[in-house]
């Protein structure tokens, strides 16, 4: 047993708060393992539907939602086809008849639409005369591209580029971007070359801080060895040190299985950490659903749980979700919860459906955790070795009624100094108390390891309070 990290693993051990999804700072388990969070759903869903007469197919939503801690509102960015004429054309009690998409039913195009909301949960869609709809005011904010992704750089220093797009252009289906100061008023499109992939799918980009650049999310696809005409979706990356020239892609990512490909996965990042929701396509079924992945430099992923979903499909067939979730650019993170919004729709992928902007929560640090993998012993995660300043400890956990967390404090070699008072319910950022007589201050500037033993509970983060005792 070593007490000491590697340079490569330094910035990652000196955070604060920690995941215990990172499996760098887990070196030991027993009894133990990693399940995915519990995603609920809000008993308001849907929050809006395609209720504008240019809103003819929401499709797979790809929705990208900011709280502007400036404007102290949340804003929205979704992308539906404004045209699509098997949607207008089609009767709805015609639809059963006729396959969707039908042959030669027509160019459909893809528009940005633009809706705002005080609280996350009633949103308005504000009219506006950038591009009218048959004469009138419409929420559409730019035509043509597909597969929005939208965020705002709060690091740029031009108040022009503020808000950045990037997309896949309508007519040559390549990568290009363009920027706002609002949000709203958008300037003409800036082609990326270099990025030689199709770029179908919710394309995300957006500033990692490890790495200090520019990370592009997108898709690629790779042919099928059967030498079909379906491809294989791979997940692709590209970056830049300024958002203009970009690195040649590379794919970094795949299904587990050809038959569930990775649809799109938004990335953001967290404490450290990358998280991926990668929305994964069952050809077989012809349903989505979201999962989750972590990557400690956007270029290395893992599969949380494979197969268990954490936005799942609602049940019954021809629920509002049944068909397919499509998760959001990235969560909002409130004091209380994590806000997962996701495009969903009650049809299968490649059929007729109604789609939908819909809500699911988290916990607070909620995304994954360890529990027992046999209710017949308690589970053990003992950490690596990580620098320590004497702050206090606090832990995150869900806890059944019987069970506990205990955490054992150690020192250099694993010596075991002390075990806290078990915490025997349900927990955000509870302080660790420790017996009398045992002072962690008095390790400040040592390097310690945690083990945590659990009962009847779900351990997902623990972290060092900012300030020293």
């Amino acid at each position: 047993m070593t007490d000491s990290v590697t340079t490569e693993d330094d910035a990652s051990m000196s955070r604060s708060r920690f995941h215990l999804l990172d499996s760098r700072i887990v070196e030991k388990t027993t009894n133990a393992e990693l399940t995915v969070g519990k995603a609920s759903k809000d008993n308001r869903n849907p929050l809006f539907e395609e209720d504008q007469p240019w809103e003819l197919r929401f499709d797979n939503l790809y929705p990208n939602v900011i709280f502007d801690e400036e404007e102290r509102i949340y804003k929205c960015w979704y992308s539906p086809f404004i045209a699509d004429p098997g949607s207008s054309k089609i009767p709805y009690d015609q639809r059963d008849e006729i396959k969707y998409p039908a042959e030669k039913m027509g160019r459909r195009e893809m528009g940005v639409c633009y809706a705002v909301s005080k609280d996350g949960i009633k949103w308005e869609k504000p009219l506006m005369t950038f591009h009218e709809w048959e004469g009138k005011c419409s929420n559409i904010v730019i035509r043509g591209p597909h597969g929005a992704g939208v965020f705002k750089d709060i690091c740029e220093e031009d108040p022009s580029r503020r808000y950045k797009m990037i997309f896949q252009e309508r007519v040559k289906k390549k990568l290009s971007a363009t920027f706002s100061a609002d949000g709203v008023k958008w300037s003409e499109p800036v082609p990326y070359p270099e990025i030689a992939v199709v770029g179908d799918t919710h394309n995300n980009a957006f500033w990692a801080p490890t790495l200090g650049k520019y990370v592009l999310i997108t898709r690629n696809w790779e042919r099928h060895e059967s030498g079909g005409d379906e491809g294989i979706r791979l997940v692709t990356r590209s970056e830049s040190d300024d958002f203009k020239k970009w690195s040649s892609p590379e794919n970094v990512f795949r299904g587990l299985e050809d038959h569930l490909q990775i649809y799109s996965m938004p990335v953001f990042y967290l404490h450290g950490i990358y998280i991926g929701l990668p929305s994964i396509y069952n050809i077989e079924t012809d349903r989505v659903h979201t999962e989750l992945a972590w990557s400690p430099d956007t270029v290395h992923w893992q599969r949380i749980s494979p197969g268990s979903p954490l936005i799942a499909n609602s049940e019954p067939e021809g629920d509002y979700d049944w068909g397919c979730v499509y998760a959001g650019a990235c969560p909002v993170f409130r004091e209380n919860e994590i806000r997962l919004y996701y495009g969903g729709s009650d049809g299968l992928h490649s059929g007729w459906r109604k789609g939908s902007f819909c809500l699911a929560t988290l916990r607070p640090d909620g995304f994954a955790g360890y529990e027992q993998t046999s209710g017949k012993a308690s589970a053990l995660i003992m950490t690596a070795a990580l620098p320590y300043r004497g702050q206090p400890i606090c832990l995150s956990a869900d806890v059944e009624e019987g069970g506990y967390v205990w955490a054992r404090f150690l020192g250099e070699g694993g010596v075991k100094l002390s075990r806290s008072q078990p915490l025997r319910e349900t927990v955000s950022d509870g302080k660790v108390e420790w017996p009398n007589g045992f002072v962690p201050h008095a390790y400040n500037g040592k390097t310690i390891r945690l083990e945590f033993e659990l009962n009847k509970a779900k351990l997902y983060s623990f972290s060092f309070d900012e300030m020293p005792v």
